[in-house]
């Protein structure tokens, strides 16, 4: 089994890293090095070393060292809401909350940034962004009104296709390695959605009718983990196909995150604050000990060896 090296990163008490077993109990431990800000999403990159935050109603931080340091990165302030990461934490992209709000990229892992090719109107409104390893291929979900789809680009945000997944309240999105095999899932809704065609065309899955909130996929996109916000955890080992639901108290899931394999996952609630953790793909979980905080944002490294999470607050 392997040794477990975590960061987390609390809003008001900054970053948390220690090293535990994954099938034990993990230890967290706090760090002061994090801004206090209201944290919302992370990424990693394969390794765990490189990793992204950006703050809802504020910035974009980046570290090189696994969260031992962290540097503000210069992009206007906005309701940041979800980020990734290529696989060598150079190329990103971060998307913004309400109406108007906008999706920025870097190619140099975080140094720069600038505006990419997505819809821009006074009505668009992101909620969920991802990406292949490369950091290529994107897809981003629009959770408003008019915004409410699913859209691809292929050449790192310069261009956007609007693909031809239905008009719903679109939380989440997840991607394989390569980009082909997507997911998606919508609020309040009894489908998960999956594409094989890099979202040229989508087939709905039967899910029970629950808040779906956020998705995670294994590299080859076999495996997928998909977190209910008032609900439980679900796990498919069929790329979607059918869904198990798993052993874990009913919470206000938000995140979840796995290994490129699928085995090791991790996730994370708001309320009651929990994170929890497998290492068989679901089978069985362990609780984590940590603070009693609203816990936005999880990613992890392509091992699941380390594991990064972000809190918007103390509860």
């Amino acid at each position: 089994m392997k040794t477990k090296s975590i960061l987390l990163a609390i809003a008001t008490a900054g970053t948390l890293t220690s090293s535990a077993n994954m099938a034990s109990a993990d230890v967290w431990t706090p760090s002061s090095n994090a801004p206090s800000q209201e944290w919302w999403s992370v990424a990693s990159s394969s390794d765990g070393t490189k990793l992204v935050a950006v703050v809802y109603g504020g910035g974009i931080y980046t570290s090189t060292n696994s969260g031992q340091t962290w540097t503000s990165n210069n992009v206007p302030a906005a309701n940041w809401y979800s980020v990734a990461s290529s696989a060598d934490g150079m190329k990103l992209v971060a998307a913004a909350h309400g109406f108007g709000s906008p999706m920025y990229s870097s190619t140099d892992g975080g140094a720069n940034w600038s505006p990419t090719g997505a819809p821009s109107s006074q009505f668009q409104s992101w909620t969920s962004v991802a990406c292949s390893t490369d950091g290529a291929k994107l897809v981003a979900a629009g959770g408003y009104a008019l915004t409410r789809h699913i859209y691809t680009s292929p050449d790192s945000g310069a261009s956007w296709v609007t693909t031809s997944a239905p008009n719903l309240s679109w939380y989440s999105v997840a991607s394989s390695a390569d980009g082909t095999k997507l997911v998606a899932l919508a609020w309040q809704n009894d489908v998960i959605y999956t594409s094989t065609d890099s979202g040229a065309n989508w087939s709905p899955n039967t899910v029970p009718s629950n808040y779906w909130y956020c998705v995670a996929s294994s590299a080859d996109g076999t495996r997928l983990v998909a977190v209910v916000n008032s609900g439980g955890i679900f796990t498919s080992a069929n790329s979607g196909t059918t869904w198990t639901s798993n052993a874990v108290p009913s919470a206000s899931w938000m995140s979840v995150a796995c290994s490129t394999n699928g085995a090791e996952i991790v996730a994370v609630a708001a309320g009651p604050g929990l994170i929890y953790t497998s290492a068989d793909s679901g089978t069985t979980w362990t609780s984590n000990n940590v603070p009693n905080c609203y816990w936005a944002s999880v990613a992890s490294s392509a091992d699941g060896s380390r594991v990064v999470a972000v809190a918007a607050s103390h509860q």
